[in-house]
């Protein structure tokens, strides 16, 4: 009885859209294992699914999903727990002085619910202020390319990528706003197929009224080419 009271509690965590922390829970061995290794566990543990679902593998459409799946989730879908892949984010003198606030918005993320594996699918707007460093505009992507490329919440990816920023940066002046579509709710329990999830976190000069004012006023801008 307790272990179907534990499934029920687990289950409703998941509905819930609870986190339990920001960072990415991982166990001590995560990386024990070669890429390689894990891909040959987990197509056998698809192939598993699939075959308990009633599938036939031998069909030619189905013989190769395992495998796909397999190489999909350790190298594409689930790449960012592999720190191995964390993005180099060099900085720079801030020589020509700008002193206003930098904002790369429309950033696309890919990411994947971490209690349904189902898609997240969003974009990111991502602001900070310079106290003499800035980084490569194509490196803020890449963090958050990074951090979405795991099993996720979206409260989590939210602060991942500020804390990050605020790290390579050495400010605590950083923004990020993430506005994503969960699949978990689009597309299964209740189907809601027109609402997405907004999340904030802001730090330093951000906190102040004015300031969050004026990056949230930047992100509403419709920029065509």
């Amino acid at each position: 009885m307790k272990i179907n009271n534990d499934i029920d509690e687990f289950e409703a965590l998941g509905n819930d859209h609870i986190g339990t922390s920001s960072n990415t829970p991982m166990r001590n061995d995560a990386f024990k294992l070669s890429n390689e290794e894990k891909i040959d566990i987990i197509k056998d543990d698809v192939r598993h699914i699939m075959e308990t679902l009633g599938l036939d593998l031998t069909d030619d459409s189905l013989n190769g999903t395992p495998n796909r799946v397999a190489k999909m989730f350790v190298k594409e879908i689930f790449g960012g727990l592999n720190p191995e892949r964390k993005p180099s984010a060099s900085t720079f003198e801030n020589k020509y002085k700008y002193g206003e606030m930098l904002v790369e918005k429309n950033i696309t993320v890919y990411s994947t619910c971490e209690h349904h594996l189902l898609p997240i699918v969003g974009k990111a707007h991502v602001a900070y202020i310079s106290n003499g460093t800035v980084v490569g505009l194509s490196k803020m992507n890449r963090i958050v390319d990074y951090y979405a490329k795991r099993p996720q919440v979206q409260e989590r990816l939210t602060i991942q990528i500020v804390k990050e920023l605020q790290e390579v940066l050495n400010t605590q002046d950083v923004a990020c706003v993430i506005d994503a579509k969960h699949l978990c709710v689009n597309s299964r329990g209740i189907r809601d197929v027109e609402s997405s999830t907004v999340t904030s976190e802001f730090g330093g000069k951000f906190k102040e009224k004015a300031t969050r004012r004026e990056f949230l006023d930047y992100i509403k801008l419709d920029t065509k080419f």
